[in-house]
């Protein structure tokens, strides 16, 4: 009953941000379909370059999954609608998406991490220590490396080859998921309510396209 209550309350709260996106807000490209001048590059030490991992073509950001890393955003966002488009091209493999990144680049940094990883698009990783409510509220929780909050309903993914859409609504350090329109997954009381956005290298190619920003 209880996770019921939430889910719902998450989806109504998410209404409400529509309501105030369509208000007024300006929506901001943050992938302007030709280049990667907004976003910072990092990968693990070895192997291939940055420059080599990401890369853009006929409007579509490519990722090599290898060697493991992110590209994220040059400014910090804290109440805000994210909107990503995404396919792996050519097997399911693995990716994410981090938000409210901190300071300092590192392989697994301080964020919340809204898995992409095939079948499991919308479960939460807190990452570099990070916290929600949802894991911290377990009574004699062990923490484990990458503790996951796992999505609400089954998977809302679309085969290999064919593009994923997902919106995630951020709002005082609360978050909430849909993938292709399917509400998928709340966190709430996140330890950071502002920061970096990211895009994971992490296994095998994937693809990313519109990626925009509408702040709240």
């Amino acid at each position: 009953m209880k996770k019921s209550f939430l889910s719902f309350a998450a989806v109504v709260c998410a209404a409400l941000f529509v309501c105030t996106a369509d208000a007024g807000a300006q929506v901001v490209k943050l992938f302007n379909g030709k280049d990667l001048s907004n976003w910072n590059l990092f990968v693990d030490k070895g192997g291939a370059s940055a420059q080599e991992v990401y890369t853009v073509k006929d409007g579509v950001i490519h990722v090599k999954g290898t060697p493991f890393g992110y590209m994220y955003t040059k400014e910090k966002y804290s109440n805000f609608i994210l909107d990503v488009e995404w396919r792996y091209p050519v097997e399911a493999t693995n990716s994410g998406i981090f938000l409210f990144v901190q300071d300092g680049e590192k392989l697994w940094p301080n964020a919340i991490e809204c898995q992409l990883h095939a079948g499991d698009a919308g479960d939460f990783v807190l990452l570099g220590g990070s916290d929600l409510f949802e894991f911290m509220s377990r009574p004699g929780a062990v923490r484990p490396a990458f503790p996951v909050v796992k999505k609400t309903n089954e998977s809302s993914e679309k085969p290999v080859g064919e593009w994923n859409r997902a919106k995630i609504y951020c709002k005082d350090g609360n978050i909430t998921v849909f993938i292709n329109g399917v509400y998928q997954n709340s966190g709430t009381r996140s330890m950071h309510k502002t920061g970096y956005i990211a895009l994971q290298s992490e296994g095998k190619d994937i693809q990313f396209r519109n990626v925009t920003v509408t702040p709240l």
